[in-house]
């Protein structure tokens, strides 16, 4: 290289030359122009409009949640599943469920055994068992003061606080079908009623909690970041590269979802190890059943993120397509709120998402002791999910930039 170059110095001289004129101008330039913001102003919204995805998530995002707050997110749930067990039928039992069903509390329904009644609360069907003893009316009439159990699913204590603490009231919804003679007798109340809290004996909000934590954590590592794959290949400019491999669709969504299955194996084994040494999360189901359920339900909501990506023109559409599927997740699958108060539409819509179904299942191994039998009605609609969104993300998947 030569000591000194006319070219060099003349390129370099102009280059400081052209950064000193454009700090003048920046100098010039007055303090503020309408001229300038409105020209800035059109720019900005010309890029909205040009991005109609993003306009409509602007619009839908607050009234979905307008909607989901007004009117599917209940704290105190009514017309809860119950069931009940008796024998005769007398005019006590019917006086004493019509009181039941007038609390606003209690959907009713007649069971024919003790062996159904352990299903359906093993499930989740029912929320209450209300067994009555045999010749109820006659120990009424006798003044014995008979004692009605009811069995209630408290693994979700929130939803069944209200229900219960309006038992005590039912009492005079039978005085007044006692003879004048029994009326004036002792006991005031003619019958007890014993409330047995299943799975949860104590009540604790954290045994609900926790598990549902368990879904929603692999919800943030799943979802969100196989949502942003697809889109930052395609900002970064390495999509090209994947397109002209001699690779089929459904190998490169496979080959996106596999590692991250691995991932959230790891984060589930983390959480249960914390859940039960300083929450004292009680294990009463098998932890290998769990894992594989919760499998399935880690590769759904990959292929959600994938269907996402792919469908997605950029990173700033995935993450609202993201929020646009995740706060029903969230909102209706009884992580929050119970599942049972809400209104008839949000439960349908719940059912639709994995997030229900999964949590659920954790919910019903870990406290419950749920067997295989138990979980497959909640299974199968995670697989359902799952091949719908595979189907969807190889379809939609593009072997071109165009």
């Amino acid at each position: 290289m030569k000591a000194f170059s006319y070219k060099r110095f003349m390129t370099l001289l102009r280059k400081e030359w052209l950064q000193i004129t454009q700090r003048k101008k920046r100098r010039n330039l007055k303090a503020f122009s309408f001229k300038r913001f409105g020209a800035l102003l059109r720019k900005e919204w010309l890029q909205i409009i040009r991005d109609p995805i993003t306009l409509r998530f602007i619009i839908a995002l607050p009234m979905m949640q307008l909607f989901l707050f007004g009117y599917a997110v209940n704290t105190d749930p009514k017309n809860l599943p119950a069931g009940v067990l008796s024998v005769n039928h007398s005019k006590y039992e019917r006086s004493l469920l019509a009181a039941l069903k007038n609390t606003g509390y209690y959907d009713i329904a007649v069971l024919s055994s003790e062996a159904e009644a352990e299903c359906a609360l093993a499930r989740g069907e029912l929320l209450f068992v209300i067994s009555i003893p045999p010749d109820f009316d006659r120990s009424v009439d006798r003044g014995e003061a008979p004692a009605i159990l009811i069995d209630a699913d408290a693994s979700d204590p929130i939803a069944v606080a209200n229900a219960t603490a309006a038992l005590p009231a039912l009492s005079a919804a039978l005085d007044r079908d006692l003879p004048p003679i029994r009326q004036a007798q002792a006991p005031a109340q003619a019958f007890q009623i014993i409330v047995h809290a299943r799975y949860n004996p104590e009540r604790l909000t954290v045994l609900n909690v926790v598990p549902g934590l368990i879904v929603i954590v692999l919800i943030f590592s799943t979802l969100f970041v196989t949502a942003l794959s697809m889109t930052r290949e395609r900002e970064r400019g390495t999509l090209e590269n994947l397109l002209a491999m001699p690779v089929r669709p459904i190998e490169v969504m496979l080959a996106k979802v596999v590692p991250y299955i691995a991932v959230g194996y790891l984060q589930v084994v983390l959480i249960l190890i914390a859940a039960t040494l300083v929450f004292q999360l009680p294990v009463r189901g098998s932890v290998l059943l769990l894992l594989m359920a919760l499998g399935l339900f880690i590769a759904g909501n990959l292929a959600l993120g994938i269907t996402i990506s792919i469908l997605s023109a950029n990173q700033m559409q995935a993450v609202q397509f993201v929020q646009f599927t995740f706060l029903p997740q969230i909102f209706l699958s009884g992580f929050m709120f119970p599942f049972k108060g809400m209104p008839a539409w949000a439960q349908w819509v719940g059912e639709i998402f994995p997030t229900t179904h999964a949590i659920r299942i954790v919910r019903g191994l870990l406290l419950k002791g749920n067997d295989f039998p138990d979980i497959v009605p909640e299974i199968w609609p995670l697989a359902l999910f799952t091949l719908a969104a595979m189907a969807i993300a190889t379809w939609f998947y593009r072997e071109t930039l165009d």
